[in-house]
């Protein structure tokens, strides 16, 4: 995980994310999933998942889609992170971190083996206003 606390102005300051980034152009989100973990960990995906596709909605920002992978082997050594500082954390300690409260419900779906979900996080402000999940 991976806790935000090394940029000035950053919506998930002194929060615990996973690691990621914004798709590039002509760059499909397994490529994305690899680059960014490579990028932020120094690290080589082996073996990694599609799990789901979750819609942040804000009445503050614009919407933003997220594919959300697991994995489950790498290589590499771990390096530092300009976003924050990166931490191994027990997958059953994970959700007493600060996070979103949106964070908390895909969190809790992949720690099991869930099918594949879509899922909308509505937010004003911090709050989170509206919570659905679908299984495909």
């Amino acid at each position: 995980m991976l806790l935000r606390n090394k940029k000035k102005h950053d919506i998930n300051k002194q929060k615990w994310i996973g690691i990621g980034g914004h798709l590039l152009e002509k760059e499909t989100p397994d490529e994305c999933v690899q680059r960014e973990f490579t990028e932020e960990t120094g690290l080589t995906l082996l073996d990694y998942k599609l799990r789901g596709l979750v819609t942040f909605i804000s009445d503050e920002y614009e919407t933003v889609q997220m594919w959300l992978y697991t994995a489950s082997k790498f290589e590499g050594k771990l390096k530092p992170c300009d976003e924050g500082e990166l931490h191994w954390i027990d997958i059953d300690k994970i959700l007493s971190l600060n996070l979103w409260e949106g964070d908390l419900k895909f969190l809790e779906l992949i720690k099991k083996p869930t099918p594949f979900f879509t899922m909308k996080l509505s937010y004003q402000g911090e709050r989170l206003v509206e919570y659905k999940v679908q299984f495909h």
